[in-house]
């Protein structure tokens, strides 16, 4: 029986980048980075709180997973913003939205009122969108 999930994919232009953008700019840990076969690279962050949740971010290349035209029409949708990040969670929406702002994360829409609580839409440096959301039991 499947328990939890441990990784997931975030697709990005740049590794090196991407690691740059999670870490310094959102906060989060460096879970791995390991060279594998040829120039496969295993790089994963975590929020700090959750440790178990690796985001593995993934530069699509041709490789072991991908052909050299898949990886071209992935690359070419990441650059098109045609993918989400996920759904982070924070206590305070406004608070946080206010101090990635101030480390220059792009935010496409300003924390609003929903009925689930309270979201922001941001953008990774990839160009994948993230929601930042404070869940309703917590406003």
């Amino acid at each position: 029986m499947i328990t939890s999930i441990a990784h997931t994919t975030i697709y990005v232009l740049n590794q090196d980048e991407a690691l740059d953008f999670y870490k310094n700019k959102l906060g989060f840990e460096i879970g791995d980075d390991m060279k594998m076969e040829g120039d496969f690279r295993w790089l994963t962050v975590y929020p700090k709180s959750k440790p178990q949740l690796q985001l593995v971010l993934a530069e699509p290349k041709e490789g072991p997973m991908f052909t050299k035209d898949s990886a071209e029409k992935i690359r070419s949708l990441i650059e098109e913003g045609a993918f989400g990040a996920g759904v982070f969670e924070t206590e305070n929406c406004q608070k946080t939205y206010d101090e990635l702002v101030a480390k220059g994360v792009e935010f496409i829409q300003p924390p609003v009122e929903q009925l689930y609580g309270v979201e922001a839409m941001g953008i990774d440096n990839s160009g994948n969108w993230f929601s930042l959301v404070q869940r309703a039991n917590q406003i």
